[in-house]
């Protein structure tokens, strides 16, 4: 790509960049105040994060391009990624709920990359009984993304990339939904050291319940459609310091929320984490502070990498403890 193409390149993306920050912020003008929190809108366990890394930091990810990656919060971020890597996590959660995580993330060279993520999230023991209060059995809800994400780098400056997600959800006997939605995503690389993220998430995401098969000809069908989300973010990474600190700015429908998260390397092989999700402008939601930190073993060709986060969640009986295993193949 020649000087001049990547010029004319660059004044495109700082275009569609500013537009898209006057359009936000028009929006939160005019909009009208959510009543609503976040974990009222449909899909929300999906929102609660990926990995004790990302929810160690708040979740604020956007533009992050160092350590450990999930195009779950950007998949603009692969081309970015220098090993393939395994992830499992588990969550412990109160309320009888369950969150975890598994994903594949490698790179393709000259200038991609490429994942594979499942989300698995749901509430078991759920008491059922008869309309004379009696027990009949115990039931279990199961809600599921099946992703798959794409990064490209065209410039030295800029990143694009692409999610495509299946989500299934199975509420109750023959009360299931399975539908198709995708999220885009892009970096600017201002500096080696400073990056700002543009995401939008779950474009088509919905679920569509037809009650028929339960309730006969007194069912009904009613979609139940996830909440657009838009998302700019910046970060700044300090090699010098080992030190990185990120910030970004989320449209989660009609509802403005802000993230911070930050980590720093004091020696090797130990990454201490902190972040603040959820603090909203136009809502009373309670923030969620978080946690974290991570402890790697290298060896010759590989490293094993133990990530922990802990959750201070504001509608609970006591937080959430995140707990991940990665193996990095060099």
């Amino acid at each position: 790509m020649g000087k001049n193409s990547r010029i004319k390149m660059k004044k495109i993306i700082i275009y569609l960049l500013v537009n898209l920050v006057l359009y936000l912020s028009i929006e939160t003008l005019y909009g009208q105040v959510l009543s609503s929190p976040i974990g009222g809108l449909a899909g929300s366990p999906m929102r609660m994060g990926f990995g004790a890394r990302g929810i160690g930091m708040g979740n604020a990810l956007t533009a992050v391009l160092s350590g450990q990656l999930d195009a779950y919060y950007n998949p603009a971020s692969l081309p970015f990624v220098t090993s393939r890597t395994f992830n499992a996590t588990y969550c412990i959660l109160s309320l009888d709920r369950r969150l975890n995580f598994l994903s594949y993330t490698t790179n393709v060279k000259p200038n991609a990359g490429l994942s594979i993520a499942v989300i698995n999230a749901g509430v078991s023991n759920i008491d059922g009984r008869n309309y004379d209060g009696l027990h009949t059995q115990v039931y279990s809800t199961s809600e599921n993304s099946f992703m798959l994400s794409f990064g490209l780098k065209p410039d030295t400056s800029l990143s694009i990339g692409m999610t495509t997600k299946i989500l299934y959800y199975s509420l109750f006997e023959g009360i299931k939904s399975t539908t198709l939605a995708v999220d885009f995503g892009s970096i600017i690389l201002l500096k080696p050291e400073l990056t700002i993220g543009i995401v939008i998430q779950d474009i088509g995401a919905k679920y569509k319940w037809d009650t028929s098969k339960l309730y006969g000809l007194r069912g009904n069908v009613i979609i139940d459609r996830f909440p657009l989300r838009k998302r700019i973010g910046i970060g700044w990474n300090s090699n010098k310091l080992n030190f990185i600190l990120s910030g970004e700015l989320e449209f989660i429908g009609k509802l403005r929320c802000v993230r911070f998260g930050t980590e720093i390397s004091p020696v090797k092989g130990l990454s201490i984490r902190g972040g603040v999700d959820q603090i909203t402008l136009n809502s009373d939601v309670q923030v969620k502070p978080s946690m974290g930190f991570a402890f790697e073993k290298t060896f010759s060709k590989w490293a094993t990498v133990f990530h922990y986060a802990y959750v201070f969640e504001p509608y609970s009986l006591s937080g959430i403890n995140v707990l991940t295993l990665s193996i990095e193949l060099k």
